[in-house]
C-alpha cells in the first residue's frame, strides 16, 4: 500500500475529491474515483466518496493499491490496415475493440501493441505506454489514426493537433433526424458529474465544437458527416447525444438498444472516415481515407431496407 498525507490547499477549496486527487496526486481521475469508492480517502478522520467536495485546510489522508503501470505489448492485429507508411509516420485504419494504446483496466489489443509486433518503431516521447501517440479514437471507433515514427514528427504533429490545423472528418448513423439538417454544436464538454468513466456537456467543461451535415435520412435515423474542430475525449458521442441524437449503437449516451439489435451493431456506429494534415516534415498536405467496415455496411443496408 501507498499513502500520503497532506493538507487541502486553497486553490482546491470545494473541490470534488477525485478531480482534487487527481491535481495533487497526478491519479487518472477514474484510479481517483476508484481509490475513493474503496474508502481509500479520509478528511479529518472522514471517509470521503469520489465526489464529496474538499475544504481548505483539511488534513488529507490517502491510502491506495500500487497498480502495475500499462506497457506495450506486442500482440499482433490482423485487421489493423496500414494505410500509409515513411521515415516519419504511420498512418493506420483501426478495427473497433482495439485501444490507441494501454491503459490501466484495458487488457485488450491496442495500436502500439499491434504495430510493435509488425515490427515498427514509432517516437520514443511522450508517456511511456502512449509513445508517438499524437490523437487517439475510442476502442469502439473505427478508422483513421496517425502514430508519429520520429521525434520530429511527434512534436510537428502534436502542435497541428493543438493548434486545429489537422481536419478530421468522421461518419456517424445517429438516432432520429437532426433540425436544422446541417450545423454546428458548440458547447463545453468534461467529465459527467455522477459517472467517472462518462462525459457530458457541463458549464466548466473545455471548448468543444463539432459541424455535422447530414447526408442520407432514413426511416430513424440519420447518416452524418462531423468535421471535429476541437478533440474532446467522446465529443462527438457527448454532443450528439446533448442534442437527442446518440451514436445509433451507444448504449453509453442513450442508443435504442433495440435499434442496436435490429441492426446487428455491438458498438456505436462511429467511423473515422478521412484525415488530412501537413506533413510534418515535408509539410505537403496529404489526406487519407477509409471505408466503412462490414458491421457499419450491414448496418446501413439494413437502414435503407
Amino acid at each position: 500500500m501507498d499513502s500520503r498525507s497532506l493538507p487541502v490547499p486553497d486553490g482546491l477549496d470545494g473541490v470534488r475529491l477525485d478531480a482534487a486527487l487527481a491535481k495533487m496526486l497526478g491519479f487518472s481521475r477514474t484510479f481517483a474515483a476508484e481509490v475513493a469508492e474503496a474508502g481509500g480517502v479520509r478528511m479529518d478522520g472522514r471517509v470521503l466518496g469520489k465526489s464529496d467536495r474538499l475544504r481548505a485546510g483539511g488534513w488529507l489522508e490517502v491510502e491506495w493499491q500500487n497498480r502495475r503501470e500499462p506497457e506495450i505489448v506486442p500482440i499482433a492485429v490482423p485487421d489493423l490496415g496500414i494505410v500509409y507508411d515513411d521515415d516519419d509516420i504511420v498512418v493506420v485504419d483501426k478495427p473497433a475493440g482495439v485501444a490507441a494504446h494501454p491503459s490501466l483496466g484495458w487488457e485488450g489489443p491496442t495500436v502500439l501493441g499491434a504495430l510493435a509486433a509488425a515490427g515498427f518503431r514509432v517516437a520514443t516521447t511522450g508517456a511511456a505506454e502512449r509513445q508517438g501517440v499524437v490523437h487517439r479514437l475510442d476502442v469502439g471507433t473505427s478508422g483513421l489514426m496517425v502514430v508519429a515514427k520520429s521525434e520530429r514528427a511527434y512534436t510537428a504533429l502534436k502542435r497541428a493537433f493543438k493548434e486545429r490545423e489537422v481536419e478530421k472528418i468522421y461518419h456517424a448513423v445517429v438516432h432520429g433526424h437532426p433540425d436544422p439538417l446541417a450545423g454546428t454544436i458548440d458547447a463545453p464538454i468534461g467529465r459527467h458529474p455522477s459517472h467517472s468513466w462518462k462525459f457530458a456537456v457541463v458549464p466548466d467543461g473545455k471548448d468543444s465544437v463539432t459541424h455535422y451535415e447530414t447526408l442520407e435520412a432514413f426511416p430513424s435515423a440519420s447518416l452524418l458527416e462531423i468535421h471535429l474542430e476541437t478533440g474532446r475525449t467522446h465529443q462527438i458521442r457527448v454532443h450528439m447525444a446533448a442534442h437527442r441524437h446518440p451514436c445509433v449503437g451507444d448504449p453509453l449516451y442513450g442508443a435504442d438498444p433495440t435499434m442496436s439489435a435490429r441492426l446487428g451493431l455491438t458498438r456505436q456506429w462511429l467511423h473515422a472516415h478521412e484525415l488530412s494534415f501537413a506533413h510534418p516534415v515535408t509539410t505537403e498536405r496529404v489526406t487519407f481515407s477509409s471505408d466503412y467496415p462490414a458491421d457499419l455496411v450491414h448496418a446501413v443496408d439494413l437502414l435503407r431496407g
